[in-house]
């Protein structure tokens, strides 16, 4: 199979704001957590790649992921829709201890039904199980995938817990739905756009 990786995908994390999307972030691609709130100002991203156990563990994929952060805050929203595009699959992440976060999903998710592509792929995350005063049941979360019929992962970025698997899940699933052959490599025109993404970052405009 030729190239450094068998695929390359695109997602995006979103969500209000203080909900802990960078944290799950900086957990991921770089296994660090830092107490201190940073909030964060239109979008900033992070790649890592990763062995996906898909088709089986014995027959891993090379995965590469771009991975965006974006603002939670209303004012950076006009922003951030502009990164929904070209996205392969999209978390929507609430906190645990914040009802209001998790009653925003049916907000977020609407913005995802406008701006992302008809094939993309949702993931909702609970985040935060590490803290003290929980007030949205996992029984709540499941039942709010299952309903989107999409799958459901609770998080904690401080412990680490299935932060890896939450982002190994979504990107098995987009390659399930995107199907597993050599045909379905990223082409010219999503990787132009992925750079074209990166781009917009380094020089400032958000």
């Amino acid at each position: 199979m030729s190239g450094e990786h068998d695929y390359l995908y695109k997602m995006l994390l979103i969500g209000d704001s203080a909900v802990g999307k960078s944290s799950l972030l900086l957990r991921f691609c770089d296994r660090l957590f830092n107490n201190t709130y940073i909030t964060t100002i239109g979008v900033d991203f992070k790649i890592r790649s990763l062995q996906c156990p898909y088709p089986s563990a014995e027959q891993p994929s090379s995965v590469k992921l771009q991975i965006w952060d974006t603002a939670g805050q209303e004012k950076f929203r006009t922003i951030c829709q502009t990164y929904y595009r070209g996205s392969h699959g999209i978390m929507m992440v609430y906190d645990v201890t914040n009802r209001e976060s998790f009653e925003s999903i049916e907000m977020w998710l609407r913005e995802i039904n406008i701006h992302a592509g008809t094939d993309v792929v949702k993931l909702l995350v609970g985040s935060k199980i590490d803290k003290e005063g929980r007030v949205v049941s996992t029984e709540e979360g499941k039942n709010l995938a299952d309903k989107m019929g999409i799958h459901f992962i609770e998080t904690s970025a401080q412990s680490g817990s299935n932060v890896e698997p939450a982002f190994t899940d979504l990107a098995i699933e987009i390659m399930k739905q995107q199907g597993s052959t050599i045909n379905n490599r990223p082409d010219m025109l999503i990787q132009a756009t992925i750079k074209d993404d990166e781009k917009k970052v380094k020089s400032g405009c958000c």
